[in-house]
């Protein structure tokens, strides 16, 4: 459920290991796998990258990538439920998790530019009740939430979410109130969901709506996105892609946590417009450049993701994967095999 840039953090100090030190000892401690997935000879084509991820533990796999000049590509590995052995579709719905953040920061660019919110405004002044249960909640701006510079304790960091999973009918805002700040409003930096999901409260307040709603009628329509859902409740499961945790028997599928779903396609045009200014205007842009970032990824038990826009080719890259593990190596295969696909793709246009 981190942004894409946190995320990249553990995976970076591993590779520093293997490009900088000589020895064999910090090899030793790098798990092979990642060596292997990072050390392997380049494929010539993206289809032969991703069926080479299956080798690493994935059930599932869907690249998509859209290349101005170039209709959109998909590739499919794996299964989309391996239980049935029914293939990986490209066209199936997946469990997008924190990159729904992009949704909600463009959310608030809106109203913000509408003057129907300020990014100055309190937090009590939306919820005064959260006043001595969120701490320095009379301090922290909507723009602080909107940046991770709130000091709001993480929900999903206690460990009281996930011993209580799936917390039907629990108001998972409980797992952060009555807790110390991790520091000062706008001291620093620390990725939140708890942030996220004030936001989406307030959306909801200032709209009078549901956040999908407020989506659905100035993200969604406008951009054709008929693919894009705001819970696994409102599509048909057959579509949805299962998900799998290793070490457990389990499709987390049914599991539903509120999060939006997606196709790959669906999030790679809502990418291309964020990145290219077509979803929000001049000052819009201004304001959404100003508070968050423009590509993000999403993980959660049995889904992770990545979406990124790659500038210097001019390419929206999405990657789907429905297998996720508890010491977050899977993550980083993730980062590598998305990183080797946009290698391909430069190498394919003589960069």
């Amino acid at each position: 459920m981190e942004s894409a840039k946190q995320k990249t953090s553990r995976g970076k100090q591993i590779f520093r290991i293997i490009l900088f030190s000589g020895t064999f000892i910090s090899l030793w401690f790098v798990p092979w796998i990642l060596v292997k997935a990072w050390i392997l000879p380049l494929p010539k084509t993206v289809q032969e990258q991703v069926d080479q991820t299956l080798s690493y533990g994935f059930d599932g796999v869907i690249v998509y990538v859209d290349e101005t000049g170039k209709p959109p590509a998909f590739y499919t590995a794996g299964y989309h439920n391996k239980e049935q052995k029914i293939p990986a579709k490209p066209n199936a719905l997946f469990k997008i998790a924190s990159i729904s953040k992009l949704y909600v920061a463009v959310a608030i660019t809106k109203l913000a530019h509408n003057h129907q919110l300020s990014l100055d405004e309190k937090l009590t002044q939306y919820f005064p009740e959260l006043k001595g249960r969120i701490e320095n909640a009379d301090e922290i701006t909507l723009s602080m939430l909107v940046q991770h510079r709130s000091g709001i304790p993480n929900f999903t960091d206690n460990p009281d979410f996930w011993k209580n999973q799936p917390n039907t009918d629990v108001d998972v805002l409980q797992y952060a109130l009555d807790l110390p700040a991790e520091f000062k409003p706008n001291k620093d930096y620390s990725y939140s969901n708890t942030n996220y999901l004030l936001l989406s409260r307030v959306i909801e307040k200032v709209t009078g709506g549901s956040r999908q709603d407020y989506f659905k009628t100035y993200i969604l329509e406008p951009l054709g996105l008929k693919n894009t859902y705001g819970s696994i409740s409102d599509v048909n499961l057959d579509d949805v892609m299962s998900g799998y945790y290793v070490g457990i028997d389990k499709d987390f599928k049914n599991q539903n946590e509120g999060m939006m779903i997606a196709t790959a396609e669906d999030v790679g045009i809502f990418l291309r417009a964020l990145n290219d200014g077509s979803l929000l205007n001049k000052d819009e842009m201004e304001i959404y450049s100003s508070i968050y970032e423009f590509n993000h990824g999403g993980l959660a038990p049995g889904y992770q993701c990545l979406a990124e826009y790659h500038k210097d080719i001019d390419a929206v890259v999405i990657q789907f994967m429905n297998t996720t593990d508890f010491e977050g190596y899977q993550w980083n295969l993730l980062q590598i095999t998305h990183s080797r696909v946009v290698k391909i793709l430069r190498k394919q246009k003589g960069l």
